[in-house]
């Protein structure tokens, strides 16, 4: 957490709302319960932490922050919907309590940031730094404006956060760490074990004879909810995306053939150069190199063999103009004759004498051979531009309770109907239903709508909408023994075959904790002993095919002694520990210190965040739920 206020305070926009892990703050929730904090109350503040409100616009603004980042994360627009799914708007409002409860603290302890030390921040933001590296009032002002910020706002968000982070690094400065847990943590990284082992496969259980009657009844009906049908629904859409209202053949050639000309960097390769370039410390020693290499005193290379070049370091490499990080150096160099030694340019790293020793020049795909993608890309974009109409017309007629399947039909778009589909896009056949688009929120929006619902359309990834109408809900149910009988029998089977490893694999162990050899107890079984070394704790499957849990087990086994596990599917293992090695721990080695470090990082965490659960709990925590729904725009 504390690592969580460090890190935002090094960007201008995280000092605005200060990210805290969210796992921590939905545990903060926890603590108090959901239903506990929030209750109504007179203000128009959203929530109250003693006596310091968090207001409605500030909710507003680091929900829209959060969603705005998740989408860019994603690389696709984040619906309503889907941030109430992830519990993003309650994360928020747990994100502000927690800052609010700094903010209580540090107003009850009379800690203030002085105005000297609110300006130095500011002034050392590199975001507020000019073309010359130094602060400028007009950049900061920019970046404020562009941002919604005012001036006055953010200097009092700046002197908050400040206040925070001396708070909390007051609380967790200097933690110790015990050389006992030091050693403890180190033990349980740095431990291997061995262990002889040997597989019981399906195949050692022996011939499983079918099950009677009574048999697969009893076990239908101690495991009914394991055959239940799930709940399907019946489902109209109507998607309206730029790609269904694209119409490439109507573009017209001229239309096309302005694109082509308006972007043609992106049909071929731009001419290219390769550039050799030799850095001098002023103007007057690289003129007087020129005047040596134009009076034929020196060549170039022997130039830069004097300044101590060697071809690597003379070598810039081959650039088109645009990638070139000096524009100076761009400009000279594609201006410059093939093999001819520049005037002497001044660049962004000194003054600098530049050859261009080969040019690969620019190539252009025809227009023939991209008409058909520039087309589509044309007929694309128009279709984003008249979306919004079509979407209008749609809305007026559902206005007017039309039918999607007529709405599909006067618009020229094509109605999808879904006969049923399960919560996890599935049909009756355990198919997946790939017809429905953005499937996730689409589904989510699906089973929380009833048949005849007047529902909103959603958002799509591809920047269209979704209509959508149940027209049959059929609802979960048990099915009969006589329809799931073939699925009963083979889980029968199954169950079975497991019973019986489990209880070999039982008496195996009991024989090797009787002091049998593993290759005696494993051969009289119809397998094979092995031995497995340097297994390591968290490493998920171990070595020859050992299951994650069979490595867990090995490692919660004393040295010795003997147990099983389960293995891949019904299969079991059967092991004995035979060794466990630890190195010596060396407090200054670097990996020790690395875990030190990761440790009192964590250790810090759980402090602060019982510090401020201790402070929420004296202050007391209140959350206006009428008002945190108008902030975030819905109701619940």
């Amino acid at each position: 957490m504390l690592q969580g206020f460090r890190a935002a305070s090094q960007s201008w926009l995280g000092k605005i709302v200060v990210t805290v892990v969210f796992g921590l703050l939905i545990a903060g929730l926890a603590i108090f319960g959901i239903g506990d904090i929030f209750r109504g109350g007179g203000s128009n503040a959203v929530a109250t932490v003693g006596s310091t409100q968090i207001p409605a616009e500030a909710l507003r603004t680091a929900y829209q922050n959060q969603l705005q980042r998740l989408s860019r994360q994603s690389r696709r627009p984040i619906t309503p919907d889907q941030a109430k799914a992830l519990g993003l708007d309650r994360q928020v409002l747990a994100q502000l309590i927690t800052e609010a409860s700094l903010d209580q603290k540090t107003k009850d302890l009379g800690l203030r940031i002085p105005d000297s030390t609110v300006v130095r921040l500011i002034q050392e933001e590199p975001a507020f730094k000019g073309t010359n590296g130094a602060f400028d009032v007009n950049t900061f002002r920019d970046t404020l404006r562009q941002a919604g910020l005012t001036e006055q706002g953010f200097v009092q968000e700046q002197r908050a956060v400040a206040a925070r982070l001396q708070l909390a690094d007051a609380i967790t400065a200097d933690l110790p760490v015990s050389l006992a847990a030091r050693e403890a943590i180190h033990r349980y990284t740095s431990e291997r074990r061995a262990a002889a082992t040997f597989t019981l496969p399906d195949s050692a259980a022996g011939e499983i004879p079918a099950p009677t009657d009574e048999q697969v009844t009893t076990f239908y009906t101690e495991r009914k909810g394991a055959f239940r049908a799930p709940e399907y629904r019946s489902v109209n859409l109507l998607v309206l995306d730029p790609a269904t209202l694209a119409k490439p053949d109507a573009v017209t050639d001229a239309d096309a053939r302005a694109r082509y000309e308006s972007e043609k960097t992106r049909f071929g390769t731009p001419e290219k150069r390769s550039i050799q370039q030799i850095v001098f410390p002023n103007d007057a020693d690289a003129q007087a190199a020129l005047a040596r290499i134009r009076g034929g005193q020196a060549t170039f290379d022997q130039v830069a063999t004097e300044r101590g070049l060697d071809a690597k370091a003379l070598d810039l490499g081959t650039f088109a103009k645009s990638e070139l990080f000096d524009p100076a150096v761009a400009d000279a160099a594609f201006a410059a004759e093939a093999n001819a030694v520049s005037e002497p340019v001044k660049g962004r790293f000194g003054t600098v004498l530049l050859r261009v020793t080969a040019v690969q020049p620019a190539a252009r795909k025809p227009f023939e051979d991209v008409a058909g993608e520039i087309r589509a890309e044309v007929a694309l974009d128009k279709a984003r531009d008249g979306l919004e109409k079509v979407h209008d017309a749609i809305e007026d007629q559902r206005a007017g309770a039309k039918p999607l399947a007529d709405i599909a039909r006067d618009q020229g778009l094509t109605l999808v109907s879904v006969p049923a589909v399960d919560a996890q896009g599935r049909d009756p056949q355990g198919k997946a239903v790939e017809a429905i688009p953005d499937k996730d929120a689409t589904l989510a929006a699906i089973f929380r709508s009833d048949m005849g619902a007047d529902n909103e359309a959603l958002r799509t990834r591809a920047g269209g909408y979704v209509w959508y109408d149940v027209t049959k809900v059929d609802p979960a149910h048990d099915k009969p023994l006589a329809e799931v009988r073939d699925a009963v029998t083979a889980q029968w089977k199954a169950d079975e075959v497991a019973r019986r490893l489990a209880a070999k694999a039982r008496e195996a162990t009991e024989r090797l904790d009787k002091g049998e050899a593993i290759e005696e107890v494993a051969k009289s079984l119809g397998q094979e002993a092995k031995t497995v070394t340097d297994l390591a704790r968290g490493r998920g499957r171990g070595r020859d095919g050992l299951s994650a849990e069979s490595v867990a087990r090995i490692f919660a086994t004393p040295v010795g002694k003997a147990g099983t596990a389960a293995g891949d599917d019904t299969a079991r293992a059967v092991f004995r520990v035979t060794s466990a090695t630890v190195p010596a721990f060396m407090p200054s080695a670097a990996g020790a210190v690395a875990v030190e470090q990761q440790y009192r990082t964590a250790l810090a965490d759980d402090i602060l965040a019982q510090y401020i659960a201790d402070v929420q709990k004296q202050a007391g925590v209140s959350v206006n739920d009428a008002a945190f729904r108008r902030a975030i725009g819905g109701e619940y």
